[in-house]
């Protein structure tokens, strides 16, 4: 069953961010964009790749009215120690939430039969309702950059009702207003 369209659930969570540890809950989401970014674990090979890709694209994201979590079932102590540790992962600026007991994962229905995460993308708008879901293999990392596009183009849906983003859209491109003269059209 996807979760694509649905609310998401309540949770409260400890983050490791900007040197402090700090509580994190669906409240914190409410009224604006957030991107749940799941790994599997700390101190592997493709997260911190992909975890230091998405902090080359946070302040972008920022602009955009997003925040981004990255959610792993370590603890928020993990996290510290895999910041204080990693040239990669010491540069990021986004909360690293930590879930041991796979409440955020369950919710998020990615729970891998080990308890660790799939690596999965969800976007939140402001309402608390996904709008965007990726989850790749195991060995498939991410692209933050793609991510920015497909959020960029979720924000011109939400505020352009009526509009839809054809494949590869960017902002400026021509987006395209379903209706009957356009069945077959295209």
């Amino acid at each position: 069953m996807s979760l694509l369209a649905t609310k998401i659930k309540p949770f409260t969570a400890t983050a490791y961010r900007s040197g402090e540890f700090v509580e994190i809950s669906d409240a914190d989401t409410a009224g604006q964009w957030s991107v749940f970014f799941f790994y599997p674990a700390d101190f592997t090979f493709v997260c911190p790749t992909e975890l230091g890709d998405l902090q080359d694209y946070y302040g972008e994201l920022k602009a955009m009215g997003v925040e981004v979590y990255a959610v792993s079932a370590d603890t928020h102590f993990v996290h510290k120690a895999w910041h204080d540790t990693s040239d990669q992962v010491g540069r990021i600026e986004f909360a690293m939430i930590g879930d041991p007991t796979g409440t955020l994962i369950e919710n998020f229905d990615i729970m891998r039969p080990s308890g660790m995460a799939d690596r999965g993308t969800f976007l939140v708008d402001p309402d608390g309702v996904i709008q965007l879901v990726e989850i790749t293999a195991e060995g498939v990392g991410r692209n933050a950059a793609e991510l920015v596009r497909k959020v960029r183009a979720a924000q011109y849906v939400r505020e352009n009702p009526g509009e839809v983003c054809p494949a590869k859209w960017v902002t400026g491109a021509a987006t395209l207003a379903p209706s009957i003269d356009l069945v077959g059209a295209i």
